[in-house]
């Protein structure tokens, strides 16, 4: 008889493998009342950082409650490092995790080792945790659940897996290949040129490359290229940012305000 306590499932996953597309915001700000308003929008997941941002896991554990309040999924990229970089955010209940600049195939097989269970990989085990509900989701139950509704997603950005992505794409073990096109500007030598044409050769490869070998494709886009996106391929798209949004709502608010004819503030009090 199986425990009443399971792991909560992934919206991510369940709308990927109805053959929807799941929409993602990127939160740079630390604060978990900017990750629940996000998460009160109604997007599928936030994606928090601790490769740019100088997220702890206090942090991290405080934006993971917050999106979880509001069934939202929350994605973490992970610094790179030893493997309790990969596997804490998991513990404290992220729904999946992000590493940045995948560069080989051999790198590819480490990662799924160290983040998935058997009789997938050889992640150390411990379900004392948020994800395992403190020990209260039996151990063959939580080894299942976490393989089955926890993502791990390796981000493209760099040419040099490029010669390898076939065989990364059809590795078993993990779920998504995410392009990166800003870090691949940079890595190709011309930075922020996103009209270089290696840049949408490499997101059609990628997109084209992940279905193919039964993964999903994902990358940051924008409204006006959502579409196109979609089409390509790409079924987890992370348009935004919390800063963005902030910095864009306040230019417009100055913008509106020093455009409104009003009387002078002097003449008022002449």
């Amino acid at each position: 008889m199986k425990s009443k306590w399971k792991m909560r499932e992934s919206k991510v996953l369940r709308k990927l493998r109805d053959g929807e597309v799941a929409l993602c915001t990127k939160m740079n700000l630390s604060d978990p009342r900017a990750t629940e308003i996000a998460a009160m929008s109604g997007v599928d997941c936030v994606w928090t950082c601790q490769e740019h941002v100088g997220n702890d896991y206090r942090v991290i554990q405080e934006q993971i409650l917050a999106s979880k309040a509001h069934d939202c999924d929350i994605l973490c990229r992970v610094s790179k490092g030893g493997y309790s970089d990969y596997i804490r955010p998991l513990e404290l209940d992220a729904t999946g995790i992000m590493v940045p600049h995948v560069m080989s195939l051999q790198e590819a097989k480490h990662i799924v080792r160290i983040t998935r269970f058997h009789p997938v990989g050889r992640r150390p085990l411990d379900g004392g945790n948020a994800d395992g509900k403190y020990c209260l989701v039996p151990l063959n139950e939580y080894l299942e659940q976490a393989n089955r509704e926890r993502f791990v997603i390796l981000q493209i950005e760099d040419p040099e897996p490029l010669d390898e992505l076939d065989a990364i794409a059809d590795l078993d073990g993990y779920d998504m290949l995410f392009f990166g096109p800003g870090d691949f500007t940079h890595s190709i030598g011309d930075p922020g040129n996103s009209d270089n044409p290696l840049v949408p050769e490499t997101r059609k490869r990628i997109a084209e490359a992940a279905r193919k070998y039964g993964k999903f494709a994902g990358t940051v886009g924008g409204i006006a290229n959502y579409k196109e996106l979609v089409d390509m391929g790409y079924s987890f798209i992370s348009i935004g940012a919390d800063v963005c949004a902030l910095a864009t709502a306040y230019a417009d608010i100055v913008k509106a305000v020093s455009g409104i004819d009003v009387q002078s503030i002097k003449s008022i009090y002449k």
